[in-house]
């Protein structure tokens, strides 16, 4: 049996180890950077990783204090560290638990770990430290880029709260978005209202041909235009090799090789586009993705926040126009029902019968006072105080009518054509103020054509709402096919769209001075909002104009209101009228139009003194009051109190200031009727007989 031969020592070395030069070697070429340091803090021997890693060239670190690595701001508290360590050296790991930094020789610092090994056990009055650069770890990185994302948007997100101003946040955008991802460009281009092209908001980085306030096509060959057709966010490696678009020479010649463009989205529609753009190819990943998209969502939010005060403060405005019309209404009607009446029975007088010239001048003063009642009855419009009498209108019968007036008052240079579907259901609003505003689009339409051009008049059942317009609608719940589209277009000049965005405002016109009051749309925009309707504009410069009133239609015919009645068939003879009114003038002219129409009429400046007279019993048949009489009781609570007294009174209320009425409306019996000043004598018969009627 043959044993395994013994091990053989190795054999001996060419040539012998030279400890030193190994410890040497091992020094210069150990990968982190390590340093030697004496008692007194100074620098004995420093390898190469050591002056790279700090920036020095070779030899720079020998005899220099470590105290010129460490930051100014925390180098008073490094000297008492390092004192105390020399006491009692041991060997130590720092930062592993808190971040450290090393100063360079150009003042930049970089984050690092240090371990710190004394030679003194061994007999030598060192230290050893060992430097690891921990940003050049590739987690470290991860979580340090991040880190600074996350500070950028938390900045972004504090100027967005301090500044009010959507364009000062559109200026800062971009430069916060190339510092924090470190680009050379970023850039904001919002989409135009007609949505046919970018416009460059904001920028960082020069871009030959590209500066704010640029204009570029949206279409889907474009950067933009391509982002908006995917609706996510581009990423491009290397746009020298990008063939989904085509790239701007002007990207090419300023170096441009990298983009990432994500979408700015307002409640789920594309408004713009935010991009940054680098020098370097790859430069995009999902990190840099998710940071801009994070931008991009905080920057569509403050936009819409933005928009969203401006037409808060654009309907506290148009309230404010409002209440200011009601608040003058009700003095101004009254003066005006003095002027009107007056100059009615003037007109009648036998004195002035023969008189031509007489007659010319009550005609125009006439006139005038009613063209006064008009501007303020288009103001109460608007601001949606004005009191309406829905009724069943048929829709066809009235466009006709309207379309015969228009052919013999416009130019006859203007094709007038009305378009009625099958079938095509009432609607229910106010007649009168429907033909007006039907009057008023195609006024505006006639104006927008000065050499003739084509006016058609469209009705038909709505069908499905458009999302805009089922905005609009008060009652959202209400059913699409409840509603009615009238729809007035024309050939005109159109709108452009900053024209478009206002011409609902009141006193808003593009007409000369002198051609308008600016209050023909407002009105129609007013009317159509309280009869619980919609307006829709579709207009472009050189495509004409279409304006849409989505109506609803009554769900029972309705039988119409017979306002043909005269003065003399409305009121009967004798009736026993108790008139409250404290306005002296308008009592006057009140008590001269009742005795006119054969009324016997008992009058009063207050409710109080009404109070006193409507003891029950008292022989009256109709109570004719004021809503509004001064600091006392209000007609609307005399009416209460007089109906209790006397049942079968008939009610009926006036008022120049038709937020009363609103309110009597809605508060008051179904029986009670409600009478607008200024009135004439014939309305106030028409308003009398509807009343008794329904007392009846």
């Amino acid at each position: 049996m043959t044993h395994p031969a013994a091990p053989q020592p190795p054999a001996a070395s060419a040539q012998p180890v030279d400890d030193l030069s190994v410890y040497r070697s091992l020094f210069s070429a150990y990968p982190d950077s390590l340093l030697l340091v004496d008692a007194d803090g100074r620098i004995v021997l420093a390898n190469p990783s050591a002056t790279a890693l700090l920036g020095y060239a070779e030899g720079e670190l020998i005899g220099l204090n470590v105290d010129a690595l460490v930051p100014d701001s925390i180098r008073p508290r490094h000297a008492s560290y390092r004192q105390a360590y020399g006491h009692a050296p041991r060997p130590r790991p720092m930062g592993t638990q808190m971040e450290l930094v090393a100063k360079r020789r150009d003042g930049s610092e970089v984050m690092v770990e240090i371990a710190l090994s004394p030679l003194q056990d061994h007999g030598l009055p060192y230290v050893v430290a060992a430097i690891r650069d921990i940003g050049a770890y590739p987690r470290v990185k991860q979580a340090l880029q991040r880190a600074r994302h996350s500070e950028h948007l938390a900045l972004l997100g504090r100027i967005a709260v301090d500044e009010r101003d959507p364009q000062q946040l559109l200026m800062q955008v971009p430069a916060i978005a190339a510092e924090a991802l470190e680009v050379e460009f970023s850039s904001v281009l919002l989409l135009e209202p007609n949505r046919q092209e970018f416009r460059v908001a904001s920028r960082f980085g020069e871009v030959a041909a590209a500066p704010v306030g640029t204009r570029i096509p949206n279409r889907a060959d474009s950067p933009p235009g391509y982002v908006l057709s995917q609706g996510r966010p581009v990423v491009v490696d290397d746009l020298r090799l990008e063939d989904r678009f085509q790239v701007p020479r002007t990207y090419l010649d300023a170096g441009i090789v990298s983009a990432l463009a994500v979408p700015l989205s307002d409640r789920g529609r594309i408004v713009g586009v935010l991009s940054v753009q680098s020098l370097a190819p790859h430069r995009f990943g999902d990190d840099e993705t998710r940071f801009l998209e994070s931008m991009a969502n905080l920057l569509a939010t403050c936009l819409q926040r933005a928009q969203s005060e401006e037409a808060l403060n654009h309907a506290q405005r148009l309230e404010s126009v409002g209440q200011l019309t009601g608040g003058i209404a009700h003095d101004f009607n009254n003066l005006l029902t003095v002027i009107q009446g007056n100059l009615q029975v003037l007109e009648e007088l036998p004195a002035l019968a023969g008189d031509e010239f007489g007659q010319q001048l009550v005609g125009a003063a006439t006139r005038a006072a009613k063209r006064g009642a008009e501007l303020t009855s288009k103001l109460l419009a608007f601001s949606r105080r004005q009191v309406l009498q829905p009724s069943s209108v048929d829709v066809g019968t009235m466009l006709e009518s309207l379309a015969d007036m228009l052919r013999r008052t416009l130019d006859q240079r203007i094709e007038i054509s009305v378009e009625l579907a099958p079938e095509c259901p009432p609607v229910m609003a106010d007649p009168g103020q429907l033909e007006s505003a039907l009057l008023n689009i195609a006024i505006n339409a006639r104006d927008a054509m000065p050499e003739g051009g084509s006016l058609r008049f469209k009705a038909e059942l709505a069908g499905a709402l458009p999302a805009d317009v089922r905005r609009e609608i008060d009652d959202p719940s209400a059913m699409d096919e409840r509603f009615v589209r009238i729809a007035i277009s024309d050939t005109g000049s159109g709108m452009p769209e900053e024209v478009k965005e206002r011409a609902f405002e009141p006193f808003f016109t593009t007409k000369q001075a002198g051609r308008g009051t600016g209050l023909g749309l407002s009105t129609v925009y007013g009317f159509v909002k309280q009869s619980r309707g919609a307006v829709a504009i579709d207009s472009a410069p050189g495509a004409g104009t279409t304006i849409a009133l989505y109506l609803p239609r009554p769900w029972a015919e309705e039988a119409a209101v017979d306002e043909s009645l005269h003065d003399g068939d409305a009121v009967r003879p004798g009736l026993k009228v108790l008139m409250v009114e404290d306005d002296t003038e308008v009592r006057v002219v009140a008590r001269r139009f009742l005795e006119m129409l054969g009324c016997e009429v008992t009058t009063s400046p207050s409710a109080e003194q009404a109070l006193l007279l409507l003891k029950p019993g008292a022989a009256f048949d109709l109570l004719l009051t004021d809503i509004a009489l001064g600091s006392g009781v209000r007609g609307t609570e005399l009416a209460r109190i007089a109906q209790q007294r006397l049942p079968s009174l008939a009610i009926l209320l006036m008022s120049g200031f038709s937020a009363e009425l609103l309110d009597a409306d809605r508060d008051s019996p179904a029986g009670w009727e409600l009478l607008p000043k200024p009135y004439t004598r014939a309305e106030l018969a028409r308003a009398i007989a509807r009343a008794v009627s329904g007392a009846q």
